[in-house]
């Protein structure tokens, strides 16, 4: 007979069920435990099945998708078995939810990712077959389908559109830059996906330019660069995301002008994502540079209101286990007071419908303004980041994307530290997401700089820098008066 049981409780199998529950802790980390699981699952563990009692659809969606192998390894770890999971909703469980507990996994959805597998309420744990991964054939998760048109974008899509559409492309390499979270990701997906539909024995590749750089060391490490080689050059498809990421890197740079000369050459198609124009990625070589702009260069640009409003709708209706619907006032709540770029809105969206999830009650404008009072006022400063950034880099000479990068030379590192600085003190962006955001640097980071700027403000120390036209030196004060006018205008 199945024996339903609490942490609270006490025997044997209630041991073994803390044991697995604490394992299941030190593998996610006590505060994801604590929102997820703690006062919000109930364990139930028969021969070779471990049931998982929790208080709504919408938990039981998000603990698989997101959580299911370390369940599975912590039963493993504890009982020595690889037992079946299953889920099932908990009446009592559904009585007991806190406010507190709701607020709280309400904000860790907000800033967590959407599981990528397929979800059921009620399935046994399976294995994937590792070799059914492969680049060529894996199904990526965006589409053109899903990717909402608007003025800002419209450009792009039909570029992207006839890349699917035709043969040979007229244009390559088909190039998209833009701040980030504004779709350039989705595009290449789409063109890829796409392409595979159309043409289902199309050989195409999609990574990103760190996953081109990492996989070229370890060829030449492995001796093994002639794999590597046809791997990347005998494509009919090659996508490359953050393009930018090969800046002041000579030889990989090097190894891919050969590697897109050869896709070129063969009149196959090449389609690079950066989040800044060709001429504007520092240390690139010229001989890239005239490569990237022989083709077709498209500036994708922050989604208006219109589209934003399409964009949470559509959002909205592909969150699985949830399907009661958002008023339009909420919605556009949200698209007016979130504008920067698409993960703010759904970000905010789908904290809004966690909440209203946690605690079945329909969304209200009311609400939307109560739960993402905070996320707006976070997210939707009166000065942007990206504003920040496009001042201080046009000021030291460099762009956006060195910023981003892991440069470490002086000019850089200057113009990095006044960027954190200054989005310090003009966001309420917290040590963390300032670090994020400008090519995900640790808090620590952020802090040291801001500590260093200060210094130098108090002594108004003597900076140095390499500018495009030679050396330039200027007291600090100077330098952040005229960064400060710039970015108030």
């Amino acid at each position: 007979m199945q024996r339903t049981i609490m942490d609270e409780s006490s025997g044997a199998t209630d041991t073994q069920l803390r044991a697995i529950r604490e394992s299941l802790a030190e593998r996610i980390g006590q505060q994801k435990f604590r929102i997820w699981f703690k006062n919000s699952t109930r364990f139930t563990l028969t021969g070779e099945y471990l049931k998982v009692g929790v208080p709504n659809l919408f938990i039981a969606s998000w603990i698989e998708n997101h959580f299911l192998d370390e369940i599975t390894q912590a039963v493993r770890s504890v009982t020595g078995i690889d037992a079946k999971i299953t889920f099932t909703i908990d009446p009592e469980l559904t009585g007991h939810q806190r406010r507190t507990q709701l607020d709280s996994q309400a904000s860790s959805v907000s800033t967590a990712q959407n599981g990528a597998r397929g979800s059921h309420l009620i399935r046994d744990r399976k294995v994937r077959d590792p070799s059914a991964s492969g680049p060529q054939r894996k199904k990526l998760k965006l589409s053109l389908e899903t990717f909402v048109v608007g003025a800002s974008n419209e450009l792009a899509y039909n570029a992207a559109k006839l890349i699917v559409k035709e043969q040979e492309s007229p244009f390559n390499p088909f190039f998209v830059h833009g701040g980030y979270g504004i779709g350039k990701t989705h595009l290449l997906q789409g063109i890829c996906n796409a392409a595979q539909k159309k043409r289902p024995q199309i050989n195409w590749h999609y990574l990103s330019a760190e996953d081109f750089v990492n996989q070229f060391v370890l060829a030449l490490k492995t001796k093994k660069l002639e794999a590597f080689r046809r791997r990347m050059r005998q494509t009919d498809l090659l996508a490359i995301d953050d393009i930018h990421f090969l800046a002041n890197k000579p030889s990989t740079q090097e190894e891919f002008l050969h590697t897109f000369n050869t896709i070129n050459l063969a009149s196959k198609q090449v389609v690079l994502a950066s989040d800044a124009h060709p001429k504007m990625i520092g240390q690139l070589s010229e001989k890239l540079v005239s490569r990237f702009v022989s083709g077709m260069v498209v500036k994708i640009e922050p989604p208006d209101l219109a589209t934003r409003c399409r964009i949470c709708k559509q959002y909205a209706n592909n969150i699985k286990n949830y399907s009661a619907p958002i008023p339009d006032s909420a919605i556009r709540y949200i698209a007016e007071n979130l504008r920067t770029n698409v993960r703010e809105l759904e970000g905010a969206l789908l904290k809004l419908i966690a909440y209203a999830a946690l605690k079945n009650e329909k969304i209200t404008l009311s609400m939307a303004k109560d739960v993402l009072a905070e996320h707006v006022e976070r997210c939707d400063p009166i000065v942007h980041v990206s504003d920040i950034e496009s001042v201080v880099a046009t000021y030291f000479g460099i762009t956006p994307a060195s910023i981003h990068s892991s440069k470490k030379n002086r000019t850089v590192a200057l113009a990095r530290h006044f960027s954190m600085y200054l989005t310090r003190k003009h966001t309420n962006m917290s040590s963390s997401e300032i670090g994020r955001v400008m090519g995900n640097k640790n808090h620590a980071t952020v802090l040291l700089a801001c500590k260093r700027i200060e210094e130098l403000m108090k002594k108004n120390g003597e900076l140095t820098w390499q500018g495009p036209a030679g050396n330039k030196v200027s007291k600090t004060r100077t330098v952040y008066a005229q960064l400060e006018k710039s970015i108030s205008r």
